[in-house]
């Protein structure tokens, strides 16, 4: 390991959960850009949980290279690992309501995000329903 930087094991479902817990803190506090972005990576990180369970391959803790993409794309990949395992008929999800969120927008200037609350509010309510599949997955011991 080199000085300074750190061996780190990637970690799914506690990235989903540490990245909501600050969305829902930024949100509250109206800091809805932010709050957007996490949002994004929130269900980002909980639909790679999920696609790990449904059989996702990984190589040194990463997935391939076809699903290292964000939320706007990942989700066509999600329901492809979905329906193709025993259990996935259960862990369905309505339309992506993230194609419009891009990673890139973490540099855009915050009065974008002021202007479209709806927006941030659709992202919130997408990432919750992945939440919620998670809550679902570890009660029924899929997770």
């Amino acid at each position: 390991m080199n000085q300074g930087t750190m061996d780190m094991d990637t970690d799914f479902l506690d990235a989903h959960r540490r990245h909501w817990e600050d969305a829902e803190l930024l949100y509250e506090t109206a800091r809805w850009a932010n709050a957007d972005h996490l949002y994004g990576i929130a269900a980002e990180c909980g639909l790679k949980r999920l696609m790990l369970a449904f059989g996702m391959p990984v190589k040194n803790g990463e997935p391939d290279h076809r699903d290292r993409r964000h939320v706007d794309e990942i989700w066509a990949r999600y329901e492809a690992y979905r329906s193709g395992h025993a259990s996935g008929a259960r862990y369905t999800l309505a339309t992506n309501v993230f194609t419009d969120w891009k990673a890139a927008q973490r540099y855009s200037h915050r009065r974008h995000f002021d202007q479209d609350r709806d927006r941030v509010q659709a992202h919130r309510a997408g990432a919750d329903g992945v939440r919620g599949l998670i809550g679902q997955a570890e009660r029924e011991g899929l997770l």
